[in-house]
């Protein structure tokens, strides 16, 4: 199974494709990020998003995506933006293959490390790690895609509990 994670942004969205074979080993085959520029009006950076996600679904053919849960503690401003552009995503994956999850970063951390409360260098090294990458991935929100793609793919046997209805 390919499964797409997903990092929500408007200036920088990151992406995971993982394959999750069989016997449930999961492998890496893609990641990174989808940029907007500042410079351009909100409306054209939404619609960059929905051309990124397409492009993601075009390429790699996911049957799944996960998407990280909107979380955030003190600026209101950046959130509104950020829950635009995580609707547009969530828009775009519903009409690509209709079978989208969502996890809290709690259950993220949770899933890949047993520990609901672990830091971003814990996740990272874990990613890295269940992925066998020989480092780090890079940017962070490409690594937070991959975390949210193997939290997928390592609950995905409870997918009723987690899914879009």
């Amino acid at each position: 199974m390919i499964i797409l994670g997903l990092d929500p942004g408007y200036g920088t969205m990151g992406f995971g494709v993982v394959e999750k074979d069989a016997r449930g080993n999961c492998a890496a085959v893609d990641y990174g990020t989808v940029k907007t520029p500042a410079s351009e009006n909100f409306a054209v950076r939404l619609c960059m998003l929905e051309e990124g996600v397409n492009a993601l679904f075009d390429k790699y053919r996911p049957e799944e995506a996960a998407m990280e849960e909107l979380f955030f503690s003190k600026n209101v401003t950046t959130g509104i933006a950020v829950a635009h552009a995580r609707g547009v995503m969530l828009l775009t994956c519903n009409k690509r293959c209709g079978k989208i999850f969502e996890y809290t970063p709690n259950q993220i951390k949770q899933a890949l490390t047993g520990y609901g409360g672990a830091d971003k260098q814990q996740m990272q090294r874990v990613v890295a790690s269940h992925l066998r990458l020989k480092s780090i991935p890079r940017p962070d929100d490409a690594a937070d895609a991959l975390a949210v793609a193997l939290c997928h793919a390592f609950t995905s046997r409870f997918a009723n509990l987690f899914g879009i209805k």
